[in-house]
């Protein structure tokens, strides 16, 4: 039987929030590869707080978005190839940093870590990942450090309402509520919202409890949200 392949984000936010998160990231590797039986996973890892970290030091000096951006591009290619070294992948091989390479990988292999592929504007690892989920006709699951989609951050307030489920259109227009900066904090940038609505890819956005990932993967009920139809 062929194996389906399974598209991932991970954010930087959840690999190294303020130092790696060695608890987490056991659980995702074991969830992970149990689950290779039956599935193949191409995870685009963020940059999280190292990105940002460089980010805003660009451009309190006046560097414009393009460098902003290629020092992003740069932590989530680190973050991509600690998980190499992680998920003891051989290191000699290194990261994809295009999709021929990516694919050559995922005929020897059923778990593949890469960073944003390249430089485009307005975009981060999420496009990246969207992207191949298009390119691959398969599912986008987005892993980040809340438990979904709310209305608002919840770690700021305690009346952020959540979403269960939002069609493809109202969360491109809600992930368009703001322009488009290096960095940003919002679930899924706007490059990203635009292919999945374009190209109808059901999204998963869940939290840090990697059960609710492996309810996903066994199509099983799941907290967290559902971008579709």
């Amino acid at each position: 039987m062929k194996k389906k392949v399974i598209v991932l984000s991970l954010g930087g936010s959840l690999i190294i929030p303020d130092k790696v998160d060695l608890k987490y990231l056991k659980e995702f590797k074991k969830t992970i590869l149990k689950n290779t039986k039956k599935y193949k996973f191409i995870v685009a890892c963020g940059g999280g707080s190292v990105a940002r970290k460089y980010i805003t030091a660009l451009r309190e000096i006046g560097m414009d978005q393009r460098f902003q951006s290629f020092s992003g591009i740069g932590a989530t290619r680190m973050n991509a190839r600690f998980m190499n070294y992680f998920f003891k992948i051989d290191p000699e091989k290194g990261i994809p940093r295009s999709k021929s390479t990516l694919k050559k990988y995922l005929k020897k292999r059923d778990v593949i870590f890469c960073g944003a592929l390249d430089y485009k504007p307005n975009q981060t690892s999420d496009s990246t990942a969207a992207q191949l989920a298009r390119s691959y006709k398969t599912i986008f699951i987005n892993l980040t450090n809340v438990k979904g989609l709310y209305d608002k951050d919840p770690s700021k307030y305690k009346n952020a309402k959540f979403t269960k489920k939002i069609s493809w259109k109202d969360f491109n227009k809600k992930a368009n509520e703001s322009k488009y900066q290096p960095g940003q904090h919002f679930v899924l940038d706007q490059t990203a919202s635009k292919i999945i609505l374009e190209s109808e890819i059901p999204t998963y956005i869940i939290g840090k409890d990697m059960k609710q990932l492996d309810n996903v993967l066994k199509n099983k009920d799941f907290k967290g949200t559902l971008i579709k139809g």
